[in-house]
C-alpha cells in the first residue's frame, strides 16, 4: 500500500470530535461551537431567490461575487472604519478554509507559527499540514494572549503569529492596547499577524478591535465569517482580506483547492451582511444572559472561571477526572488539553443552548464535582 505523507501523519482527528463520539445520543451537548439560532430569514430568502433565478448554477469568480466582496468591504468600513478594496477579499468555504489558504501561502517547510495555547484546534493542525512548526504561546491568567510573550517567542524562522479575539476556546477579548501591540510587532519584525475575527460581533464586555486598524505595513491578514455572527455554520461562508500581494498568493491555493465558495451561500452572506442586524443583537443578548447563568452556576459549584467577555464559551478550571464524570452524567464538555498542553486542568463549555438546558447541565456538573473532590 502507498504510504502517507509525514504532514498528515502529524495530525489526528480533533479531540472535540472524539468527545462527541464517546457521548450518548441523548446527551446535553455543551461541546458544540455552533449557535442554536436560525439563520436570519432574509439571508435564507436571498439564497432561495438566487437558486430560483438560476444565479447559483455556475461558478462565481474565484474570489467570490463582486457584490459579496463589496458587502464585506462595506462591513469593515461600517464596523472598523477600515478601507478595504473588494479586490483584496477572497470568499472562502468558511473561516476554516480562510485560515488554511493563509497558512499555505505564507509558511515554508519547517517555519514556525506562533499560536495561542490553549487555542482553536485548527491552528496547530493547519500549520502542520502546511509543513510548518506550531509554537504554542501560553496565555495569561485571564486567558488573553500577551503581546510581550508573542514578541519574546519570535525567531528568525517565524513566519506568522495567530491572534484570535473574541477567542475560541476561552471567550477572551483582547484589549485595544494588545491589538495595537500585535500590529506593532507585525510591523517592526516584518512577520505576518493572522487575525481570526470570526466571533467579532459576539462581545459582552471590552471592545472588539482588529490589529488591521493599527498596522502601518501589510503584515496583517484578517479572517472573518458569517458562521457565528449570523448562525450560518452550515452555509460554509467565510473570507480573508489582506494586501493585494498576499491575496494573490492565497488565491493560488484557493482556486485549486476550492475554485470558489458555494454560490447560494455567497448570496445568503451578502444579504446577511447588508441587511438588518436585529437578529445579531438578539442573539448576542441571549448569549450574555446564558453566560451569566453559567458563571453563577459554576461559582456556586466552586469552580473558578475567568469571565468570558465574548464568543459563547467558558473555560473553568476543573479537578482531575471532572470531564469524564460530567460526560458519564450525560453532558458533553471538551477537555482543555484538546486545545493545547496549557489547556490541561481546564474544560471548554459552550453555552449555545437554552437556559433550561444549561441549568440541567449545571446540576450534572455539581454532582460530578462532588464525585471527584
Amino acid at each position: 500500500m502507498t504510504g502517507f505523507s509525514a504532514r498528515v501523519e502529524q495530525v489526528s482527528i480533533s479531540g472535540i470530535r472524539e468527545v462527541f463520539e464517546a457521548a450518548g445520543e441523548d446527551a446535553i451537548n455543551l461541546g458544540l461551537g455552533q449557535p442554536d439560532f436560525p439563520t436570519p430569514e432574509h439571508a435564507r430568502e436571498a439564497a432561495r431567490e438566487a437558486i430560483a433565478g438560476g444565479k447559483a448554477d455556475a461558478y462565481t469568480s474565484n474570489k467570490g461575487t463582486r457584490s459579496l466582496r463589496e458587502a464585506i468591504a462595506e462591513k469593515y468600513a461600517r464596523d472598523s472604519d477600515l478601507d478595504i478594496d473588494p479586490e483584496n477579499v477572497i470568499a472562502t468555504a468558511g473561516g476554516s478554509e480562510a485560515l488554511h489558504i493563509a497558512l499555505e501561502a505564507h509558511v515554508d517547510i519547517g517555519q514556525q507559527v506562533l499560536i495561542p495555547d490553549p487555542g482553536f484546534v485548527s491552528y496547530d493542525a493547519l500549520t502542520r499540514l502546511a509543513g510548518g512548526q506550531p509554537c504554542p504561546v501560553a496565555l495569561r491568567d485571564d486567558l488573553t494572549l500577551d503581546p510581550a510573550a508573542v514578541e519574546a517567542a519570535l525567531t528568525g524562522e517565524t513566519a506568522a503569529f495567530v491572534v484570535n479575539s473574541p477567542a475560541n476556546p476561552t471567550g477572551a477579548v483582547q484589549s485595544v492596547e494588545d491589538m495595537r501591540e500585535f500590529a506593532r510587532i507585525a510591523d517592526e519584525h516584518d512577520v505576518l499577524c493572522l487575525s481570526d475575527e470570526v466571533y467579532e460581533h459576539i462581545v459582552f464586555e471590552g471592545e472588539y478591535r482588529s490589529p488591521a486598524e493599527f498596522a502601518e505595513s501589510d503584515n496583517v491578514a484578517v479572517v472573518g465569517a458569517c458562521s457565528k455572527t449570523y448562525s450560518m455554520t452550515g452555509w460554509r461562508l467565510g473570507w480573508v482580506t489582506a494586501s493585494h500581494e498576499r491575496i494573490e498568493r492565497m488565491l493560488r491555493v484557493h482556486q485549486y483547492a476550492q475554485a470558489c465558495a458555494a454560490a447560494p451561500s455567497q448570496y445568503a452572506a451578502e444579504a446577511a451582511l447588508s441587511g438588518p442586524q436585529d437578529a445579531v443583537e438578539e442573539m448576542v443578548a441571549a448569549f450574555e444572559q446564558r453566560r451569566d447563568v453559567l458563571l453563577d452556576g459554576l461559582a456556586d459549584i466552586g469552580l473558578r472561571c475567568p469571565t468570558p467577555e465574548g464568543a459563547f464559551y467558558a473555560m473553568p478550571e476543573v479537578p482531575e477526572g471532572w470531564v469524564d464524570e460530567v460526560i458519564d452524567r450525560g453532558v458533553v464538555v471538551v477537555p482543555g488539553e484538546a486545545f493545547g498542553d496549557a489547556g490541561a486542568g481546564y474544560a471548554r463549555i459552550s453555552y449555545a443552548v437554552d437556559i433550561e438546558t444549561l441549568k440541567e447541565a449545571l446540576e450534572a456538573m455539581d454532582a460530578a464535582t462532588a464525585a471527584v473532590r
